[in-house]
């Protein structure tokens, strides 16, 4: 397939879609202008202007409701019962269920025969593949990864940004090709899925960002990872204050026990933002650490032990860090806090720790971005005093690196894998340079780097020796720039195996997924590609942002997860998507 070109599914039946019209148009015109009056107002303060004036919603319904009942009597028909076409906010919509999917009958019943067509094209799918997506069957005949469980849903490990040290995105089970919708949940009308999903005991836990200038605000939320039914969502850190939580770049990290959700709030302008700690069976807030900054980094997990990094606030061409009350600025920490109390232990300068650490044996490594450029080995265990006492430093070993080291680290044997380089997610430097960087995870040596040609800003997903990481861009041969995946032989000091370039001017920002048998990564511009594992050839793509409303920020950047035959993926405009197809040959 053309990279450049969009692929458009193809029903494959024959459906039957009666509409009246006035029932049809009515309902689209109303959800039209509500969603023109959110935009304007703003949906947060659209919340709060009912809140201070309960008699204004009020009046807008029953000019509604009138409105409804009067262009239904002009027109000569009956006001027909809203069909479930739209997602609500906090609902999972299935595909199919549009607004004009349905036929108006006596009584108002309708009939989804567009939802009807494709469950049993989903339905036929499942049972050629030998079972329903998404219910964990078959999770173990894929075997395991390098570093940790293949499932990543072990009872005995925590679930990390990306599932486990290795980074792969990858729950084990089926592959699948041949996509399809299977279901998308929206958290908030206008909210972005920036933060990477995890899955863990047929749950998916995600979080969403509404960006509301100047402030931003976010939702936490688990859904069942076969339905995409909502489970629970979470929007305020402190339910006595109505304390909005703000919006997401972190991704979440399940304890071993399953019962608790992690994951750092902010994005990059936030200040005052938390590390939280949510209860995973009914997403209430157990505990929260504040920092005076933001946590963009993806917390690590060992034992009763999270760690994170509050990154740096940064202004002006020089980059300097804001945010310091006494105006000298905040260069940032890494910090650990226990999960079982929200008790933190330690904090440790670390200038603008963005990079999502990976702990080990007592030992976190993070990556120091910008004004830092380095790699950082610390001890977990113990606070300052106690360390001091045994005639031990928090700091194991630094090493400096070209650029920034702001991609999330993977740990896979003895090796700490970490991508650098000289642009970020939003700027571009005028000399782009990046690298995938190699070292000893005792000693902090440097062991390979493999130079190319943008940075590499998310995690570097690691299988069996097969080392594939996003490139920010790279050039075409007609000057054009575009992301790029590129697959990496770890044992051969970061032999290229293969590369794929982006078709379009779109940027590789997220981390890809890594199966057994295909690479599953996503575009800024909101296309989810899938690439044959062994060769790096395009086997399919599909649009993940809303149909009629494309991302047009570039916000595609959530990184895929692959579980049980399904993957899950964030979007611009998509909300949370679930893709699932048939097993790969």
């Amino acid at each position: 397939m053309d990279g450049s070109e969009m692929q458009i599914p193809t029903l494959l039946g024959v459906v039957p879609v009666l509409v009246n019209t006035g029932a049809a148009l009515l309902p689209a015109g109303l959800a039209a202008l509500a969603s023109a009056a959110a935009l304007l107002l703003k949906p947060r303060e659209l919340v709060r202007v009912c809140k201070a004036k309960p008699w204004a919603p009020l009046l807008v319904l029953a000019l509604a409701v009138g409105g409804w009942f009067g262009i239904g009597w002009l027109l000569g028909g009956e006001a027909a019962a809203a069909g479930g076409g739209r997602p609500t906010a906090g609902g999972a919509a299935m595909v199919g269920s549009g607004g004009a999917g349905g036929s108006g009958g006596a009584g108002g019943v309708q009939t989804d025969w567009t939802r009807v067509a494709l469950e049993i094209l989903r339905h036929e799918r499942r049972q050629a593949a030998g079972g329903a997506a998404g219910t964990g069957e078959g999770a173990a005949a894929e075997g395991e990864a390098d570093g940790d469980a293949a499932s990543g849903m072990a009872g005995d490990q925590p679930v990390i940004f990306r599932g486990g040290t290795s980074r792969r995105g990858y729950g084990g089970g089926r592959s699948p090709v041949d996509l399809d919708l299977a279901w998308a949940y929206h958290a908030e009308e206008f909210a972005m899925v920036l933060a990477s999903p995890v899955v863990h005991e047929g749950r998916v836990y995600g979080a969403s960002t509404l960006l509301d200038p100047p402030a931003t605000y976010g939702t936490v939320f688990a859904v069942d990872a076969g339905t995409g039914e909502r489970l629970w969502q979470t929007q305020v850190v402190d339910a006595s204050t109505e304390q909005d939580m703000k919006g997401f770049f972190s991704s979440p990290a399940v304890t071993a026990d399953g019962r608790h959700v992690l994951i750092g709030q902010g994005l990059h302008a936030d200040a005052d933002c938390e590390l939280l700690c949510l209860d995973a069976e009914t997403g209430e807030v157990v505990w929260s650490v504040p920092t005076p900054l933001h946590v963009e980094s993806s917390p690590a997990i060992e034992g009763d032990i999270a760690v994170v990094g509050a990154g740096a606030i940064e202004a002006g061409a020089d980059r300097t860090p804001q945010g310091d009350p006494e105006g000298r600025g905040h260069p940032g920490y890494v910090f650990a806090v226990r999960i079982s109390t929200g008790e933190e232990l330690w904090r440790y300068q670390v200038n603008d720790p963005e990079s999502s650490p990976v702990i080990r044996d007592g030992i976190a490594y993070i990556g120091s971005g910008v004004n830092g450029n380095a790699v950082v080995a610390l001890r977990v265990e113990g606070t300052d005093a106690e360390l001091e006492a045994e005639g031990l430093e928090r700091l194991v070993w630094r090493t400096e690196t070209p650029h920034p080291a702001v991609g999330a680290v993977t740990l896979v044997d003895d090796l700490v894998l970490i991508g650098c380089g000289n642009s970020d997610y939003v700027f571009a430097d005028p000399n782009p340079a990046g690298l995938v960087l190699a070292l000893d995870a005792a000693s902090g040596e440097k062991r390979w780097q493999v130079d190319l040609p943008d940075s590499v800003l998310g995690p570097i997903a690691v299988d069996q020796g097969l080392a594939v990481a996003a490139v920010r861009s790279g050039e075409h041969d007609d000057g054009r720039r575009s992301g790029q995946i590129v697959a990496l032989d770890v044992s051969e000091q970061g032999r290229e195996v293969w590369r794929y370039q982006l078709g379009r001017n779109a940027l590789a920002l997220a981390g890809p997924a890594l199966t057994d048998s295909h690479v599953y990564a996503l575009s800024t511009d909101g296309y989810l590609l899938v690439l044959d594992r062994a060769d790096g050839s395009l086997v399919e793509e599909h649009y993940v942002n809303q149909s009629g409303r494309p991302g047009e920020q570039g916000l595609s950047i959530s990184s895929p997860f692959v579980a049980d035959g399904q993957v899950y993926v964030g979007s611009e405009t998509g909300g949370l998507r679930a893709y699932e197809g048939v097993s790969s040959p």
